[in-house]
């Protein structure tokens, strides 16, 4: 078990691309979070001034 988490050596370079690849992922995945929210706040934002001004006209 010990060799395996060694890697002949090249353990610090082989276990810092795991974690850059997971921070990478964690972080884009979290962008494409918070930006959907944003293009969803948008939207419904969006629809509610359009359903005003469609009551201010047909009145």
């Amino acid at each position: 078990m010990k060799e395996f988490f060694a890697m002949g050596g090249y353990a610090f370079f082989v276990w810092s691309c795991y974690a850059l690849a997971f921070i990478i992922l964690a972080f884009n995945t979290l962008q494409a979070y918070t930006c959907e929210r944003r293009v969803r706040r948008t939207l419904e934002k969006r629809q509610r001034l359009d359903k005003r001004r469609q009551t201010r006209e047909t009145t």
